[in-house]
This record gives C-alpha cells, structure tokens and sequence, in this order.
C-alpha cells in the first residue's frame, strides 16, 4: 500500500511541527491542506511564541520540540525553525524515532552536516531538505536533458537573482543578515538562505549533490546594507564532472524580479529554468520552446517513501552536501566587503528603507551569463 491508498488498515501519518512563524506558517498551511485530504494528522506543534492562527483543538502546542517528542510520538517532524537550531532538533527528532523534513539550509556548517548524515545512518530513519526545486518537474527534465546530452557538452551553469529586500527584512528577527549568534555559526545571507534554491538546483540539474562531487568553492562576498551577511555576492563551484556553476545574486536591485533563474550553457543548445515558476524555456537549433511544469510536494513525497522505501525521497539529506560545501565557503570566508557608499543609492523610510546598487542587474546578469566572478568583470563595488 503507497502513502495514497485509503484502504483497509490505512491510517494517516501523524505530524509535529517545529515552528510555526516564518515559513514555519508555509508548513503549517500544507499539513492543513494534506488533513483535509485525510493524508496526515497534525499532532502538536512546537514554538516559544504561540501560534499567529487557531489551531484545531485537538492539535497541542509545546514551546520547544523535546517537550513535544517527551509527551507524543509522531511519524514525521517538520522543522522550519532558524538555521542555527536545525541539526540539533533535527537529531533530536530522529533519536525519537521519527522521519524528518528539514527546512533549507539544511546545516550551516559542513561539520554539522556531516553530524547529522551520522545520526540518519545510525537511527536509519529518512530526511528529506526543503529545497522545493527538487520536486519541480521542470527541474527534473532539464537534468535529464543534461545527463543525456541533449545540451551538448555543458559549458557550465548560472544562476541569476536580483530581489529586493527592505530593512524589515533584516529586523524581522535576531539571527537575519547574522553569520555568527551568540558564538553559534548562522550563515544567513543571501547565497545561503533566500537564493539557497538556485544554488542546489544547478548542482542538482548538473547531477553533483553530494559533497564529494565539488572540486572547490569561490566566493566574492559583499555587503550594502549594515549587517554581518551578504546581500550582494557571486559564487563559483566547479564539480567533479568539471562543470564550473555560477550563483551571481543581489537583494539590493532597483526592481524586484520574482523569477530568478537557472541557466545551462551547452554547445547545442541553451536552458533557462525559472525556478520559482517551474518553466522551462529550451533552444536547441535556433528553435525556442517554453513549457510551463507542475511539482511534486516534498511532505507528500515524504509521506510516500515512508509507506515504500522504493519511492526515493526528491531531497535525500545526503545530496545536498555539495549545496553545504558552498555554505561551509562563505562560513570560513572573510566578512563580506562593504560596498562603497558612492555606489549606492537609499529609498524609503523607516522598515521601507532599501538599498539599490549602481547597475547591480546588470553586472550580475554578465556573471551568470559569463560564468565569472566581479572582480574578473570589473564591477566597480569589486575593484574599488
């Protein structure tokens, strides 16, 4: 019997859930929709501060996971709490005996990462990483498409992001824009936490998730607003099957873009995945075509490994090591540099307040177009 059949002895696996403010509440609104369906149980949920939403009354609430796992035995635990905090709860939670989904980054050190990939060969118990793209069907045919090489030989892959971000963004809570807390490692800036999907998606498509499979990490880190973390930064991996991959990302850009993108340089033919949207544009031969894809949920295909171990997990926890060998170079990497005051320009008031970079769309473009860093473009915040 799969996780969707309702026949005889069929019963729904039971959820606790791990914070439920932030994207906390995203988790909360898709095991609603999942009980509805009868899929699943919401047991108790686990946060200092209470809910910002009625619960079902027979859903408890706990301020912390241990209490929680000490009062109730779940089949699966969410955790959608701040960075630093997932390996240990999600240690705890699979101690207990539970299957995990763990929300991205899935650890904010290599060390850690390594702990925690102990813990699930040890407890045996499953954990699947939040990073939604792994169950985009777009996704998914653009690694085929590369595997198979009807790209070509890959010259490489980029990826490109320019959002905007307001001071609210950075004051919603102690450890935004924070690399270390309390001597504890964060990470939490833009190429390990908001633009963490494009990065995984593009070692994924190139079939290199696992930390083994990256060579070495480049990082070009900067910074425009008054915090620890990056905002403005470019990356380059290069992975054991020699493919360079390019993160180039901004929060400070003059207009939001909402579809950042995943771009697969091949000598035939050229991909541009929109992540957020799960389309997919495809030249081969002169001839472009754009399809738009559909996405499977990670807590269902979770729930569907759980019932049959033939189903893989879309996010095994094991293959996003090479996404935290990226996290692990921008942890042990100089602070980021500031961006000369000349080069910014300041809008808003008050939690509207934002920084836009002089011509930052354009230089980050060139670096996933080109698949260099800035300071081999020449963007001027680089060479100042």
């Amino acid at each position: 019997m799969t996780g969707r059949d309702a026949g005889a002895g069929f019963r729904p696996v039971t959820v606790g859930l791990a914070g439920v403010h932030g994207f906390g509440a995203v988790h909360l609104r898709n095991v609603t929709r999942l009980a509805a369906e009868g899929r699943v149980r919401l047991v108790a949920v686990a946060d200092p501060r209470p809910p910002g939403e009625e619960l079902p009354p027979d859903v408890a609430v706990y301020s912390e996971l241990r209490e929680l796992l000490d009062a109730v035995e779940v089949d699966v635990v969410i955790i959608g709490t701040p960075i630093q905090t997932h390996i240990p709860l999600a240690e705890l939670a699979l101690r207990a005996g539970s299957d995990v989904l763990l929300e991205k980054p899935p650890a904010a050190s290599l060390a850690e990462f390594e702990h925690l990939l102990s813990v699930i060969e040890e407890t045996g118990r499953s954990c699947q990483v939040g990073f939604q793209t792994a169950g985009s069907h777009a996704a998914q045919a653009l690694a085929a498409m590369v595997a198979d090489g009807r790209l070509g030989e890959l010259r490489g892959i980029g990826v490109v992001g320019t959002w905007v971000r307001t001071a609210q963004y950075w004051q919603r809570s102690r450890w935004a824009g924070i690399r270390t807390l309390d001597g504890v490692d964060v990470v939490g800036g833009a190429v390990t936490n908001p633009f963490a999907h494009g990065t995984a998606a593009a070692l994924m498509i190139d079939g290199s998730g696992c930390a083994d499979q990256v060579r070495s990490v480049e990082t070009e880190l900067f910074r425009a607003n008054a915090i620890e973390a990056d905002d403005t930064s470019v990356v380059r991996v290069l992975t054991s099957r020699g493919t360079t991959v390019v993160t180039a990302l901004t929060l400070c850009a003059e207009v939001h873009d909402d579809e950042p993108v995943v771009i697969v340089h091949g000598s035939a033919g050229r991909a541009v995945l929109r992540y957020t949207k799960d389309r997919l544009e495809l030249t081969v031969d002169g001839q472009t075509t754009e399809t738009q894809y559909g996405r499977d949920d990670l807590l269902e295909n979770l729930i569907d490994h759980r019932a049959d171990p033939a189903v893989p997990l879309l996010a095994p926890f094991a293959e996003t090591g090479a996404f935290t060998r990226v996290v692990e170079a921008v942890r042990v990497s100089a602070p980021p540099a500031e961006i000369p005051a000349s080069l910014v320009r300041w809008e808003g008031e008050g939690l509207e307040r934002r920084p836009i970079v002089a011509e930052v769309e354009k230089w980050v473009t060139r670096a996933g177009e080109e698949l260099a860093l800035f300071t081999e473009l020449g963007a001027p915040w680089a060479t100042s």
